[in-house]
């Protein structure tokens, strides 16, 4: 089974290594980082980067796509949004996490489909015929969307039970010690102070 993790410039790093921290212990799992060419690709910060094994062209049939989020995902990016569409015929899941699913969107793979993004993407969502909602995690068919960033690690957990078992899925997560206790209970716009979710609605790019 091979696990298909695409990076691009400004993507950000945990959308990318919360799924592949929980996918990649799947039994017979080859994990392995695309992008338009192999080499490094630097994260939204500037500061950090991840070495795409191998390129696009590289990697055709993956059985799993995980399609990380970024500030500004280039939704006109044809390398990718073909490359997206060429392996959506034989993969079997096809998965984003953040504004990730604007790829996968603007691909023409949601469309009719529920899914989610990051809350201040989800009515990008609409405007390719998507069905937007703010589960963290969504499935819909083949195809599962996680909202923004930490989420990856969730629908991670997630995917895992439902191809390998939950007792799988539990060993993966003890062992990463998954038990959050946030010392805030401001991780949505439901329960974070109003100026804040205002500030980060005006400036979006800020997401991911």
């Amino acid at each position: 089974m091979q696990i298909a993790i695409l990076l691009y410039d400004n993507f950000t790093v945990l959308d990318a290594v919360g799924p592949y921290q929980t996918l990649a212990p799947l039994p017979g799992a080859e994990t392995v980082f695309v992008s338009e060419q192999a080499g490094p690709v630097t994260d939204d910060n500037r500061t950090l980067s991840l070495v795409a094994h191998k390129s696009l062209a590289e990697v055709a049939r993956p059985d799993i796509v995980v399609v990380p989020g970024g500030p500004t995902p280039d939704l006109e990016n044809e390398a990718v949004l073909d490359w997206l569409r060429t392996v959506d015929a034989h993969a079997t899941w096809i998965t984003s996490v953040c504004t990730g699913s604007l790829l996968l969107a603007a691909a023409g793979l949601l469309k009719g489909r529920r899914a989610t993004s990051h809350w201040t993407a989800l009515d990008q969502l609409k405007e390719f015929g998507v069905e937007p909602t703010e589960q963290r995690v969504v499935f819909d068919g083949k195809y599962v969307t996680g909202a923004g960033v930490s989420a990856g690690i969730d629908l991670g957990l997630t995917l895992a039970g439902k191809i390998a078992g939950d007792r799988h899925a539990q060993a993966v997560q003890l062992v990463m010690e998954y038990d959050p206790q946030p010392p805030y209970d401001a991780g949505s716009p439901s329960k974070a102070p109003a100026e804040l979710v205002e500030m980060f609605r005006a400036a979006p790019d800020t997401r991911a």
